[in-house]
């Protein structure tokens, strides 16, 4: 079980960068290159393609070369779940912060 926890832990950990979740969202409808994915960024072409190379190794994204190309998309859907949780959870506390620092005024 404690092996299971550290590859959680692992994976978590590259869901803990802000250019990393940037990239994950634009990855969530559509397969993107590293150009497609610099030019909506505006971070350098070597910035994505280390972010991309650490999802990769950690089974989050997938490439597929075709020509001169390489495309990378999510590995999974459920890639894109996990995230809109997340998402959900962290609206719903800044809601409640809100209502919070209104009602301590």
């Amino acid at each position: 079980m404690n092996q299971l926890y550290q590859i959680h832990a692992e994976m978590c950990k590259t869901f803990s960068n802000p250019t990393r979740l940037e990239i994950l969202d634009l990855l969530r409808n559509r397969e993107s290159t590293v150009t497609e994915l610099v030019r909506k960024t505006k971070y350098s072409q070597v910035n994505i393609s280390q972010h991309l190379s650490v999802m990769k190794s950690k089974g989050i994204v997938v490439s597929e070369r075709r020509g001169k190309n390489v495309y990378y998309r999510l590995s999974t859907p459920k890639i894109t779940k996990a995230f809109d949780i997340i998402r959900e959870i962290l609206a719903e506390r800044l809601r409640k912060d809100k209502s919070i620092a209104k009602a301590v005024k």
